[in-house]
């Protein structure tokens, strides 16, 4: 028996599901604890991406690489120094991190990054020490000379108002 076509009395084409934007790693957690262990502190990773529930956020820059996943693009792949991050805490010691996309810049497409994990868990955990009063010394990125500049067209956490790609301290 052939498969019928669905029926589509207005003639439009099926609606797509737009593609994530950013993305939470949730498999990062068990790092972010263990740093977050050796000054005592615990706290819960909260998987709910809800910017307004959170008591505490703050907007920096993790880094890592993408893949352009279009079989046609020439483009294989990017690295980031500036891959924006929104880290956001909760009541009762719960966090979260939005990392935005960014999109390839032959063909636009949108891709996830591949952190270097350790950017990630450095700029976590130092947030969540600083929110809750564990003196920190200010950490300050300088770029190489010779970066590309930010994109701010193909990223995500610009076109969403949140990547501080001006700033100059990334903790």
């Amino acid at each position: 028996m052939a498969k019928s076509k669905s029926h589509n009395p207005q003639g439009k084409a099926p609606q797509r599901k737009p593609k994530k934007t950013h993305s939470m790693f949730t498999d990062l957690h068990a790092d972010v604890s263990k740093r977050l262990q050796l000054d005592g502190l615990t706290f819960v990773f909260h998987p709910q991406d809800d910017d307004r529930s959170c008591s505490q956020e703050y907007e920096t820059f993790v880094m890592g690489r993408f893949e352009c996943h279009n079989a046609q693009c020439r483009q294989e792949g990017w690295s980031s120094k500036k891959i924006a991050i929104v880290i956001r805490m909760y009541n009762t010691q719960r966090y979260n991190a939005r990392v935005y996309h960014q999109r390839c810049r032959s063909c636009k497409q949108l891709s996830r990054p591949i952190l270097d994990v350790e950017s990630y868990i450095d700029r976590v955990t130092y947030r969540l020490k600083k929110w809750s009063g564990i003196e920190m010394e200010v950490l300050s990125y300088t770029g190489r000379t010779g970066d590309l500049p930010h994109a701010s067209a193909l990223c995500e956490g610009c076109k969403a108002g949140r990547c501080q790609n001006r700033r100059t301290g990334l903790y």
